[in-house]
């Protein structure tokens, strides 16, 4: 099995070392912290849904050759493309192609595109360029850009306003030998369980919104179960209690217990979504003969047993990543800093 070069130098359990596009941000960023010994966990009461779905996102990496484009607002939700007016530009590779919305068909489009500095990243939903002549790309755009280097919270998830490329599951992640060593995203159906009220509308740190529709459509009791609210399965929940035995099922269930999912996006009908990297679909089928994405079967009935386990990490806190204490996993390395600050 082909080891991705994220997790090339691994010794024992811990990698010595890693790239900062495939494993980003600092090592005590919400998406790198294990969940920690002091956690309080209180059950989400998360029930099975009709449907396991993924949030499919773009991740892109361009060199000094690429063009500049401009980055237009998208035309409207159904047809996005050619965009109404400029907002910006960035470096994209010129033959980058990102479909068209059509009927039945309005994905989020998450896209982050690594800028030719090695570690500035541009975030974009939802983007579209189905012409890979044109000479610009649609979306709108997450401000300010981040740093791969940095703490990489926020980003063009603009449901919660979390980040566009942590918390993914990249490529080779569910196909590999080594362990998921970071935080999930998933998104939830707010209108059956993410919560708004006066006391807490609709989000909770490190999401900085929730939904412009919130007010109205989201129905939860939980105030704990909102936006940017992270959620992990107990620590002596085992894979026994949940039936978990395909392998791709026990590799996340093991990164919903070290490290946890945060709510990021609705899905806006009776689904739980994954946030996964473009291709991770399809050579999870190749490899395994599974389906992320379905309405039955062996991954549909595991990930919805893994989803009910889930519960909300309610002492996560700036102050407290993970709940605080002992982390229950080693820190991820610590990016080395080309600039050397």
């Amino acid at each position: 099995m082909v080891v991705s070069s994220s997790h090339a130098g691994e010794t024992g359990t811990s990698p010595t070392h890693r790239d900062p596009w495939l494993w980003p941000f600092a090592q005590d960023s919400i998406w790198n912290m294990p969940i920690g010994s002091d956690a309080k966990y209180e059950s989400a009461n998360l029930g099975p849904a009709k449907h396991v779905g993924v949030d499919i996102e773009y991740h892109v990496k361009t060199t000094n050759d690429d063009p500049t484009v401009p980055i237009y607002s998208p035309s409207g939700w159904q047809t996005r493309w050619p965009g109404k007016r400029v907002i910006g530009q960035c470096v994209i590779p010129a033959d980058l192609v990102i479909e068209e919305a059509r009927k039945h068909y309005t994905p989020n489009a998450v896209t982050v595109i690594l800028q030719p500095d090695g570690r500035t990243i541009v975030q974009l939903q939802p983007a579209c360029r189905p012409d890979p002549t044109a000479k610009r790309i649609v979306g709108y755009r997450s401000s300010p850009n981040l740093d791969l280097y940095g703490q990489g919270i926020g980003g063009s998830h603009f449901g919660s306003g979390l980040s566009g490329i942590g918390g993914s599951i990249r490529k080779g992640e569910l196909t590999r030998d080594a362990p998921i060593r970071h935080a999930l995203k998933i998104n939830l159906w707010a209108k059956r369980y993410l919560y708004y009220g006066e006391d807490r509308k609709g989000f909770r740190w490190p999401a900085d919104r929730a939904d412009s529709y919130a007010a109205k459509q989201y129905g939860g009791k939980n105030p704990q179960l909102v936006m940017g609210s992270l959620l992990a399965i107990k620590p002596d929940v085992t894979y026994e209690q949940l039936n978990i035995q395909t392998a791709v099922g026990k590799k996340l269930f093991d990164a919903l217990q070290h490290y946890g999912a945060y709510v990021a996006d609705d899905t806006a009908w009776d689904a739980h979504d994954l946030c996964l990297e473009v291709g991770v679909i399809e050579e999870v089928k190749e490899a395994t003969g599974l389906k992320m994405a379905s309405s039955s079967g062996p991954m549909f009935d595991e990930i919805n047993r893994l989803v009910s386990a889930l519960c909300i990490i309610t002492n996560n806190t700036p102050q407290s990543i993970g709940g605080g204490g002992e982390p229950c996993l080693p820190l991820a390395a610590t990016l080395i800093d080309p600039t050397g600050k």
